[in-house]
């Protein structure tokens, strides 16, 4: 029998509350035959469609990603609530359909990239002898969409079938707000059929070798503040001019900045769990053939700003502080908000996803990790934002996690990559998530029964 510590657990939340059901699994030798021949091989594909903005390529990748999943035996659904802008739904029916499903939840999309800064191009998915597979999506989110498959694969080798039916979600334009993607998805009747009463998404790497997990997002706003004021000559000096607003303004906003930084600096809070607010763009001056007029003030000054929410802050003071203190009527300013998802569940609650036992799901999370010798970090709120707010807006219990211990954190940066043997780790954790909430519950099984069981899917695993 394999020691539990050489099956690190990585993605260890595939088999979240599955069960220890057997039967036998069917696929089509035909399309294996047309797939890649390996995970890592797999993976390389999928990371080569350019699923980059302003122009992503969806297509393409929905039809790999179905592909694959109707070579192992489960049925797919393509579901498009915007034009051109698919989604897929794959889904590995359970042995008892009556019982809230499993969603285990990737978005297709990425952000874009700039090659020249690239030490491979960033959709080569080039692979180094070091084993470093480097593709922009290739920690965000790529990885868990093809570990989810490859984890189902195994366990049908294994003639496993879960209890509760397993979905999977593939879905577009997570990077832009997710606005034409998960929200209208978990808005449809197709989302409402599925009776989810789980799911897990995207988190964020390790540095070191503790899991992360995410209980929930900071929600995006946002922020245009524009000021107007008599245009005048450049050598004149007299008050409520437009930049000399807007320049008040930003101090004002800087020293708002600096207390909620200061706070973190401190140790007392993370920067997931402050209010941060970052300048991203200036609008101002009267164009001229060669660059700006300079003797001429002008009469219009924009600026923009990315705000993230906690789910602790309440967002009617942060409205507050903005139509008071950042852009007030009384020195000639107007100011738009663009809240691009929910602060609150629908019955007015924190989107939070409880990390204690009063969560089921949680309870059997950490015991898995235990079981298999891992040391699980502080649940986090994740500084970003994710599809899972959507989710959690209904209420369902969600987490965000991706679990790549040692790898430096490199979403949306330059040479991204993921080491292979990371990779291949993530698939070995995924399905060896042995137990689900029914048994480890209601039957009242002990931390020694989830062990065992988990010994027992190693043992079967040939190596």
């Amino acid at each position: 029998m394999v020691s539990a510590r050489h099956f690190p657990l990585l993605l260890s939340l595939t088999l979240l509350l599955l069960s220890l059901h057997l039967s036998l699994a069917t696929s089509s030798s035909q399309d294996s035959q047309q797939e890649p021949e390996t995970p890592i091989a797999r993976f390389q594909k999928y990371l080569r469609f350019n699923t980059a903005h302003p122009n992503p390529n969806y297509t393409a990748p929905v039809s790999f990603l179905t592909s694959l999943a109707q070579s192992l035996g489960l049925k797919t659904q393509t579901l498009e609530f915007t034009s051109n802008k698919p989604a897929l739904l794959i889904t590995w029916q359970g042995s008892n359909p009556s019982l809230p499903s499993l969603l285990f939840n990737s978005h297709l999309d990425s952000v874009p990239a700039e090659p020249s800064k690239w030490t491979h191009p960033p959709f080569s998915a080039t692979l180094t002898p070091e084993g470093k597979i480097f593709a922009r999506g290739a920690q965000d989110d790529k990885c868990i969409a093809i570990q989810y498959l490859e984890a189902i694969r195994n366990l049908k080798a294994r003639n496993f079938v879960p209890t509760r039916t397993l979905h999977i979600s593939f879905v577009p334009d997570e990077e832009i707000g997710g606005i034409d993607g998960a929200d209208k998805f978990v808005k449809s009747k197709e989302f409402k059929d599925l009776d989810v009463g789980f799911v897990l998404d995207e988190g964020q790497a390790s540095v070191n070798d503790e899991f992360r997990v995410f209980y929930a997002d900071r929600s995006p706003w946002n922020l245009i503040i524009k000021a107007k004021g008599v245009p005048g000559h450049g050598s004149r000096m007299y008050d409520n001019g437009a930049m000399e607003n807007l320049m008040d303004s930003i101090e004002v906003i800087n020293r708002f900045r600096d207390s909620q930084f200061d706070v973190v600096k401190a140790g007392k809070a993370a920067n997931s769990e402050v209010i941060s607010v970052n300048p991203v763009f200036l609008k101002a001056g009267i164009p001229s053939p060669t660059g700006f007029v300079m003797n001429m003030q002008p009469s219009e000054a924009e600026a923009g700003f990315d705000l993230r929410l906690p789910p602790t802050a309440d967002p009617d003071l942060v409205k507050k502080r903005i139509a008071e203190e950042w852009a007030p009527a009384v020195r000639n300013m107007t100011y738009e908000i663009i809240e691009k998802g929910p602060l609150r569940d629908y019955m007015g609650r924190p989107l939070m996803t409880a990390t204690d036992d009063s969560n089921p799901w949680w309870s059997v999370f950490k015991q898995a990790i235990a079981a298999a010798g891992g040391k699980l970090a502080k649940p986090e709120i994740l500084a970003s934002t994710t599809d899972a707010r959507f989710m959690r807006q209904l209420g369902i219990p969600t987490f965000g996690f991706s679990p790549m211990t040692n790898t430096p954190i490199l979403l949306h940066d330059h040479n991204e990559f993921l080491k292979d043997t990371i990779f291949l780790k993530g698939i070995e954790g995924y399905h060896l998530f042995p137990v689900q909430w029914e048994i480890g519950k209601e039957q009242g099984h002990s931390s020694d029964y989830i062990k065992r069981q988990w010994n027992f899917l190693q043992s079967s695993h040939g190596n």
